[in-house]
């Protein structure tokens, strides 16, 4: 049992911070911009919360964040009341955030720099994933810190890798995001196409879902997507803001990105339809758009 704290209880961090109560058994310290979310929290696990993040994280061995973008992580962590004012040195901060590499190697100097030490653990699993604790972890950081960590992360995880050096676990999280930006672009075509020859949905996806064609989404989505129904947790406002730290990397290395750069584009008109709040699978919507 450790002393743990969790920063940002939005729909992924919220479950997770319980896992680590429930599942893990660690004393758990939470803190939330809106402090009824961390007063509700407490109320169903437990706990304790904190007024700041530098008062959750004071002599915390791990303290754990979820929250929205760079710029939300530099205000947890370097901000007046942030949580590495309130860190113990030999400590471990693990940012569970989807951010930039850049940010990642900046808030690792300055844990380092301070006597403790910081690893990018971006998620993947969705709302579903941090519910059941079967969220995948994709880790960049020092591998003495990650084996000590480990253990306490698999408190919310079915997979935890380490990737590689400090940001290596937010390239990967982007590696992850671009696979998926084209598999639902080529999953709504294919089930727009199957309506259009009239062919049956179900019938169609239950033969191609056992062959080469497969995936995660087709499994999970091709009858929410079918029905129209766009109501699960990753929003598309979320998924561009992924894509927009995917495309700002590959501008940087190199890379070149056709169909994430596309599919982005195609996000953004599902935005303009209303469906800013809408889950990923929803590219499909600007298909059928008019015709439901």
């Amino acid at each position: 049992m450790a002393n743990v704290a969790f920063i940002g209880l939005g729909v992924m961090g919220y479950p997770m911070a319980g896992h680590l109560k429930t599942r893990g058994g660690h004393d758990v310290t939470v803190y939330n911009r809106t402090a009824e979310k961390a007063e509700a929290w407490v109320k169903q696990y437990g706990g304790e919360r904190a007024a700041t993040p530098a008062a959750a994280a004071a002599g915390c061995d791990f303290v754990f964040c979820c929250v929205g973008n760079d710029d939300d992580l530099r205000s947890i962590t370097l901000g007046p009341d942030g949580a590495f004012k309130g860190m113990k040195e030999g400590a471990i901060f693990i940012d569970n955030t989807t951010a930039s590499a850049h940010v990642a190697r900046e808030l690792y100097d300055a844990a380092k720099a301070q006597g403790f030490t910081f690893l990018d653990a971006p998620v993947s699993g969705g709302q579903a994933g941090a519910e059941n604790g079967q969220l995948t972890v994709m880790v960049g950081g020092d591998a003495d810190a990650f084996e000590t960590a480990r253990p306490v992360i698999d408190a919310y995880a079915k997979m935890v890798g380490l990737m590689g050096e400090t940001g290596a676990g937010q390239l990967t999280k982007m590696v992850n995001q671009i696979c998926i930006a084209g598999l639902v672009q080529g999953l709504s075509e294919a089930i727009h196409f199957a309506g259009k020859a009239d062919l049956d949905v179900e019938k169609v996806i239950g033969v191609i879902s056992k062959g080469a064609a497969q995936s995660w989404q087709m499994e999970n989505r091709w009858k929410s997507m079918a029905d129209g129904t766009f109501d699960f947790g990753f929003a598309v406002d979320w998924m561009r803001k992924d894509l927009s730290i995917c495309l700002d990397e590959a501008r940087a290395n190199g890379a070149r990105l056709p169909v994430t750069a596309v599919v982005d584009q195609f996000y953004a008109e599902v935005q303009a339809m209303g469906g800013k709040r809408w889950d990923t699978s929803s590219l499909i919507a600007r298909l059928e758009k008019g015709e439901k």
